[in-house]
Formats: C-alpha cells, sequence, structure tokens
C-alpha cells in the first residue's frame, strides 16, 4: 500500500510539474488536423469512386468500339460537315450533335430522321463526298447552279444514281425516292450513353412547291455568268432588267456585308458570336414589318416600321449602326429575316438609298414575295435619294448605276416609256455686262474732241433748244 501510495504520488506530481496548455492545444491541433483531412480524404475518395464508376459505364458501352469504327465515324463526320450539315470538330464520336446534323441530312434525302446512318444512306454520304472532292471547281460551279447549293448535289447524284432525270427545282420531300433498306440498321456503333436519339428539327412543307434558292447561291450563280458575259450590264447594253437588278442586288449586298464588318470591328469588347446572337432578335422582333413588305405598299410599311424605330428606345443614329451591321450579317448568314428588317430600318430612319435593297428583295423574291409592282416604288425611292444628294449609293465609282436601276425598274414595272430620266428644263443664258462708271464717261467726254455750232445752226434750232447755247454761249 505505501508503495502504491508513493507510485500515485510520483504521477501526481509529475503531471502537476508538466504544463497543460501546450498538451491540449497539440491535441486539438491533432483532432482538428485529423477531422479535416479525414473530409478531404473522403471527398478524393467519392472523386475517385466516381469517376471509376464513370470510367467502368465508358468502357462497357464502348467495350466493342475499335480504332477502324472511330475513322469510320470520323469520315462520315468530314462528309457531313462538307456538305453544309454541321458536327464541329470531326473526332470519330457520333454525339448528340453528329445525331442532329445526320436526322438533317436524311431528311434533304426524304429519308426518316432517326439520326442513326443505314448501310446505303452512309455509303451515298462518302460517295457524294469523294466526288465532290474529285471535281474540283467542276463542282463548286455546279453547286452554284443548284438552288440547294451543295445539299443540293446530294438529291441530284442521288437521281441520277436510281436513273431518275434532274428536275430544274428541287421539291423539299422527294416523290420518288432511292429504293433504301426496309429495316434502317444502325452500321456505326455509339462512343458515349444516349437514352434517346436527338430529336430532329421541325419539318417545312410547301405544299410540293420549290425550294427556294439561298441568296448566296443566286449571287454565285450571277457571278459566273457576269463573269462569262464579260462584265455587268449598263443602262445602254441591258437586254433583260431582271438580270441586270440581280447583278445590282449581288453588287449591293457585297457592299452591305463589307460596311457591316468595318462597323463591327469598332465595337468593343463584342465578338462576331455576340454580335450575330444578338442581330438573330432583330427577324422575330420585325416579323410583321417584315411580312407587310409582301403585301403593302411602301408609304404604309415605312410608316409602320417608324412606329417600330420610336418604341425601340434607341437614339436614330445608334439604331442606324445597330441595322447597318444587322443587315451585313443577315446577307453573310444568308438570313433574309435579318436582313429585311435591317433595310427596313434604314429606310424609314431616312436613309432612302436602301430602298434600293428592298426593291431587289421583291423583285427577285428573295425573303420576300416576287412583287414588281410593289417593288417600284422601293426602287423610286432611291432613285429619289440619289438625285437629291448627288451621290451614287454604294458605288460611288459607277455613276451611271442609278440609271441601269431606273430603266429596269421602270421597265418591269409596265412603265418603259418612262425609264428615260427627265430633261432639265432650257434656261436662257444670261450675261452680266459691267455698266460703265461715271469716272468713265468723264473721261471720255473729255478726251472726245470739241464740236464747233455756227450761229445759223443755232438759230434753226427750235426755242427749247437753242436755249442752252443762248445761256452758255460764247
Amino acid at each position: 500500500m505505501i508503495c502504491k501510495g508513493f507510485a500515485t504520488g510520483a504521477v501526481a506530481m509529475s503531471l502537476a510539474f508538466t504544463p497543460a496548455t501546450p498538451v491540449l492545444a497539440d491535441a486539438g491541433d491533432a483532432i482538428a488536423g485529423g477531422i479535416i483531412g479525414g473530409l478531404i480524404g473522403g471527398a478524393i475518395v467519392n472523386e475517385s469512386n466516381k469517376k471509376r464508376q464513370r470510367t467502368v459505364v465508358r468502357k462497357s458501352t464502348s467495350s466493342g468500339i475499335s480504332s477502324a469504327t472511330r475513322a469510320v465515324n470520323r469520315d462520315t463526320q468530314v462528309a457531313l460537315n462538307y456538305f453544309g450539315y454541321p458536327v464541329g470538330a470531326p473526332d470519330g464520336v457520333l454525339g448528340r450533335q453528329s445525331r442532329a446534323a445526320i436526322a438533317q441530312y436524311q431528311s434533304t434525302l426524304g429519308y426518316p430522321a432517326t439520326g442513326y446512318l443505314t448501310d446505303y444512306e452512309r455509303n451515298h454520304l462518302i460517295t457524294s463526298y469523294h466526288r465532290a472532292i474529285a471535281g474540283g471547281p467542276v463542282t463548286m460551279q455546279q453547286a452554284a447552279a443548284n438552288p440547294m447549293g451543295m445539299r443540293g448535289l446530294l438529291l441530284q447524284w442521288r437521281d441520277e444514281a436510281a436513273g431518275i432525270v434532274p428536275q430544274t427545282q428541287f421539291a423539299v420531300t422527294p416523290t420518288t425516292p432511292a429504293p433504301a433498306p426496309e429495316a434502317p440498321a444502325a452500321t456505326e456503333a455509339m462512343t458515349e450513353p444516349e437514352t434517346e436519339p436527338a430529336a430532329p428539327g421541325l419539318p417545312t412543307f410547301l405544299g410540293g412547291g420549290a425550294v427556294a434558292a439561298s441568296l448566296a447561291s443566286h449571287c454565285n450563280r450571277i457571278g459566273l455568268m457576269t463573269s462569262t458575259n464579260g462584265g455587268y450590264m449598263t443602262a445602254a447594253t441591258m437586254t433583260d432588267p431582271m438580270t441586270a437588278l440581280g447583278e445590282q442586288f449581288c453588287l449591293v449586298r457585297s457592299f452591305a456585308i463589307a460596311e457591316g464588318e468595318e462597323l463591327a470591328a469598332k465595337v468593343p469588347g463584342v465578338t462576331k458570336a455576340d454580335i450575330s446572337a444578338q442581330c438573330a432578335g432583330f427577324g422575330p422582333a420585325m416579323k410583321a414589318q417584315v411580312a407587310a413588305l409582301s403585301l403593302e405598299p411602301a408609304e404604309a410599311v415605312v410608316a409602320d416600321v417608324r412606329g417600330f424605330a420610336l418604341s425601340s428606345g434607341m437614339a436614330p443614329v445608334q439604331l442606324a449602326a445597330t441595322a447597318k451591321i444587322c443587315l451585313s450579317v443577315g446577307y453573310a448568314e444568308d438570313n433574309m429575316d435579318i436582313a429585311v428588317a435591317s433595310g427596313l430600318i434604314l429606310a424609314a430612319l431616312g436613309e432612302g438609298a436602301y430602298g434600293e435593297l428592298l426593291g431587289h428583295h421583291l423583285s427577285q423574291g428573295f425573303g420576300a414575295a416576287q412583287r414588281a409592282d410593289l417593288a417600284f416604288d422601293w426602287y423610286d425611292m432611291a432613285i429619289s435619294a440619289a438625285a437629291t444628294t448627288g451621290t451614287v449609293p454604294f458605288t460611288p465609282g459607277q455613276p451611271d448605276r442609278m440609271q441601269l436601276v431606273r430603266k429596269a425598274a421602270y421597265t418591269i414595272a409596265g412603265k418603259a416609256d418612262q425609264a428615260s430620266a427627265p430633261e432639265a428644263p432650257a434656261v436662257l443664258p444670261t450675261f452680266v455686262v459691267p455698266e460703265a462708271s461715271g469716272e468713265g464717261e468723264m473721261a471720255a467726254a473729255e478726251t472726245a474732241p470739241a464740236t464747233t455750232v455756227s450761229a445759223d445752226q443755232v438759230n434753226a434750232l427750235p426755242l427749247a433748244a437753242r436755249l442752252p447755247f443762248l445761256l452758255f454761249g460764247d
């Protein structure tokens, strides 16, 4: 018992002389560090487990994918991009964007838009791609002459392979599609898990009508014709007014694109994609005014657009600059709603030169119904603006361009007899002759020789005439 007491006392004394605070502090830090480390470690472990689970799932879904299949998928993506069905960078992975592009390709051919290629659909796509590449410049000429551009070649070459006579216009849904396997079989393997195929775009049916050619394709074709004919038509060489107006339309379109791009480059902190996204709102915001272009006279449309401009809350100068930028975007992206809406804004703000563009849209039938009767007032607006300012809009280097536009516009409106510009009324010449000053008269009088009058001559004069001689005589 005594020994046990001494031992207990020794332990108590050792504890008494040992500082307590550092021990507790170190213990707290150790406990806190352990808790924090455990939380971080647990998070790392959990994240690692999640990655492992995702990796396992990915491997389980792509266990049958080979490098050869990826190469096949990559070829498909390259061909889709070439014909205007964007999939992004070809990586051999057929994800949602690729499926959506495939669905658009299938819709063009008139097949079910499943997003999964059959053997026939894929073979036609790849074969057409190699044929287009081998054609070189000839392929570009064929695409320019086709209303649907590069996509139209897919229809043309498919029909040729099926023995169908090529048509001048291409319907949205072909009435005689080339034979395809009854049961579509997906030949490419999925590389990413998808619960369902990407939804295809909304169909557009025009009652069997023809697909309207894009303005870009139209201008490509016009450019080839102009080059073949040796240059643009002039007022003296014009033979076809519609062709002449088409040439001027494409010429002014190029100017509008360049002008808008120059203005866009001056906007700080905004990318090209940002500008495109913002300009996309022009068409929907002015849907009613764009539709009215094909139905109402120019005066009524301008009044409506002015009301829209006033309600926008933007200063006229700012709105005009914005419209010029968006006009460029509309033409560059071949979006006629944006282009027409922008042109309407500029014409309504007093820039009558842009009435020419709206006249072109109506006479040529791009972004509006083909209405030569309504087009005349818009052309006349531009002609009057050029006569008022004394300058040729868009192309100052061609002083006779507006004479051509006037002649062609009056001709298609059935007013060919009034196509010549009115002559200025004749004015009589007026010459200002300086009158002689008094000093000159005096000098002339001084230098004139003296004349002597005899007394008989004076007496022969009447009394009123003789009076000065009687008063001032010698």
